[in-house]
């Protein structure tokens, strides 16, 4: 069997935040409500897209979560790029269950929360708790790379990828939301590279918005 050279041996993986949504804009608890991009979103999608183009970035595939602030932003970034753009719902946000579309001072006035919790606990009774959501992030991660070795670009939301990267580098869980965070600014993005052949990775760009400079959250 003859090997061909042109064949990528490793994966790249860029992991890309959605765009300021309403939601966001708004200081709400979203999980899988489905709020759309404000017009700041859309522009920082749209931002990101002309820098990657004039940097020549190159996609095989754009992997999205169906949630619409993130759909959105993928359609912008493939139009651009010219790339086709598959939904996933792995790759949704946390179910925040009654939560779901509330405000902070809404959610703190509703819901006090105990002292002390696991990361085995739900904030509420249908809430995906942490433990939960590193094991779906885990298993995205296990679904990836089932996929052909290339350069992919998942579009998805800050909770579900933080707990994407504990995978990737080994943290599990805390009690008390406890532990390191991955911080993604909206359209703020980390590129990691595997190569399978020696499991290793190398992490190659954290929260990257030099396109949106004035992004804080």
């Amino acid at each position: 069997m003859t090997m061909d050279n042109n064949k990528p041996r490793s994966f790249v993986f860029t992991l890309l935040r959605h765009g300021e949504s309403v939601g966001n804009a708004e200081s709400r608890w979203q999980g899988q409500s489905d709020f759309p991009l404000t017009e700041t979103g859309q522009a920082q999608a749209h931002a990101l897209a002309k820098r990657w183009k004039a940097e020549g970035m190159k996609f095989d595939l754009i992997i999205t979560s169906p949630l619409v602030r993130a759909k959105e932003t993928a359609e912008i970034i493939a139009s651009a790029l010219d790339v086709s753009v598959e939904s996933d719902p792995e790759w949704m946000e946390r179910f925040l269950g009654e939560y779901s579309g509330l405000t902070s001072v809404e959610v703190k006035e509703r819901f006090p929360r105990s002292e002390f919790f696991t990361p085995y606990d739900p904030a509420t009774g249908d809430w995906e708790g942490d433990w939960a959501l590193y094991l779906r992030a885990g298993q995205a991660l296990h679904s990836l790379l089932q996929r052909p070795a290339g350069r992919y670009l998942i579009v998805s939301h800050g909770g579900l990828l933080n707990q994407f990267m504990h995978a990737v580098v080994g943290i599990a869980p805390h009690a008390n939301d406890a532990g390191p965070r991955f911080r993604f600014a909206n359209t703020g993005f980390a590129r990691l590279i595997y190569f399978p052949h020696q499991h290793r990775w190398a992490i190659d760009a954290l929260n990257d918005h030099a396109h949106w400079n004035n992004v804080t959250e």
